[in-house]
């Protein structure tokens, strides 16, 4: 999963990974930070964060595992999304996400987005076709417009690069935990060991280990 390329709709724009440094591996699976990262979840909360991309296939695919493994997470957690950006190529589909997020309808459209970049080789990166597609979808069109091109999408998109950084994300999809721990589908081998591993050091936070 790492340094996987994306396809963006018929023109297949492709989208390479960053080559980043390696962290320490913990040999379990998943990495501790060197310096813990900034969290935004209340006190007593835990905080588990997927890091995704929309052009990301494997991401697809652990989409309904995750929203199953959210839906059953236990009360003492905190789940929030990031929209990836490795390059500046990305920014149009971490807009997509934020833009959804601020007017509450990703839960709405989240897996339409998927398939209509993946399966359907839609170009949502263009807002020409973006825009008349969630119309398509019952999504306010100049509600969702506005928020596309609003500063605070600007400032989230900017916040979901220096989140990837502080947690030092190699590849998507992948976990932060509590600021402190890192895990991916290639580190964890495997979408299912990654959730399990999850599980685990969210009891280990629990304990206060």
């Amino acid at each position: 999963m790492k340094r996987r390329q994306f396809a963006l709709g018929a023109a297949a724009v492709m989208l390479p990974w960053l080559s980043l440094p390696a962290q320490a591996q913990s040999g379990k699976g998943y990495v501790a930070l060197k310096t813990p990262a900034p969290v935004e979840a209340p006190a007593g909360k835990i905080e588990v964060i997927e890091f995704f991309s929309y052009g990301c296939s494997h991401c697809k695919n652990f989409e309904p595992l995750f929203e199953t493994w959210v839906k059953n997470a236990p009360k003492d957690v905190a789940v929030r999304l990031v929209h990836v950006g490795f390059q500046s190529s990305f920014e149009p589909l971490q807009r997509i996400y934020y833009a959804l997020e601020s007017i509450g309808k990703v839960e709405q459209v989240q897996a339409k987005v998927f398939t209509a970049l993946q399966t359907e080789r839609k170009r949502l990166d263009k807002p020409e076709v973006l825009f008349p597609w969630m119309a398509e979808q019952g999504i306010d069109r100049a509600q969702f417009e506005k928020a596309y091109k609003s500063f605070g999408v600007a400032t989230n998109v900017r916040k979901a690069v220096q989140m990837q950084e502080a947690y030092r994300v190699e590849g998507t999809p992948a976990l932060g935990i509590a600021g402190k721990y890192y895990t991916d589908g290639s580190m964890a081998g495997g979408l299912d060991r990654m959730l399990q591993i999850a599980n685990t050091l969210i009891a280990q936070e629990r304990k206060g280990a």
